[in-house]
């Protein structure tokens, strides 16, 4: 898959599912549910024990398009692509880890949070702008950055939920990346994965309300 074809599926799936925890077997079986609720691409950050061994083994199935998270350095991009990574994500700007991506064939979605910052990543060369951390005035500063700046493909994935996901798509966000309203603390400690699985249904069927 190579990058273009990565963002026109982002741009037609509009939603990704973003996994952070400490267990190994517990992000298995969340992110497991998470497909069961119809997500099709997922993303394991590097902070999740064993995370090497889950971007293989779910890379390896049909119908899924699995992502690195918290890459911060040239070798985490190597390695995470080498196990299977086909779109890597990072919490900052950095052109060196741009730059890795790009000689690896694979998207690149870093961190920004200002408009500088956006157009500092998208020169740079990464295809996609995480907006990270949420600002506080959450769909309308996303509306207000676009304005003049309207080729900027940018995916919220702090402060997005069931409840405002709609208005983030509707102020223009290229896709959404659901992290903690997804994957509930408490449903991860408790191994309540039927929650997780009809969680990730009911955020797909909202966000593809907005895009048909």
């Amino acid at each position: 898959m190579t990058p273009e074809e990565y963002v026109t599926l982002l741009g037609r799936e509009r939603a990704t599912a973003i996994l952070r925890c400490d267990d190994q077997t517990v992000a298995r079986q969340a992110m497991e549910a998470a497909v069961r609720g119809g997500f099709r691409i997922v993303e394991f950050t590097l902070t999740v024990p064993g995370v090497f061994e889950l971007i293989e083994e779910f890379a390896a199935r049909d119908g899924l398009v699995v992502g690195a998270g918290t890459v911060l350095t040239p070798d985490d991009a190597t390695r995470a692509v080498e196990r299977g990574a086909r779109f890597l994500v990072s919490p900052v700007v950095d052109p060196i880890v741009i730059a890795r991506a790009a000689e690896l064939g694979v998207a690149m979605m870093p961190g920004t949070h200002t408009p500088t910052e956006m157009l500092t990543a998208h020169r740079a060369g990464a295809q996609l702008c995480k907006l990270f951390p949420a600002p506080g005035q959450g769909p309308a500063y996303l509306r207000s950055v676009r304005g003049p700046m309207p080729f900027l493909k940018i995916v919220p994935t702090n402060g997005v939920d069931l409840d405002n996901a709609r208005d983030w798509l509707r102020a223009g966000a290229y896709a959404l990346g659901f992290v903690a309203p997804l994957f509930v603390p408490a449903d991860l400690e408790q191994r309540r994965y039927e929650r997780i699985e009809e969680r990730a249904a009911a955020i797909l069927r909202a966000v593809r309300r907005v895009a048909n």
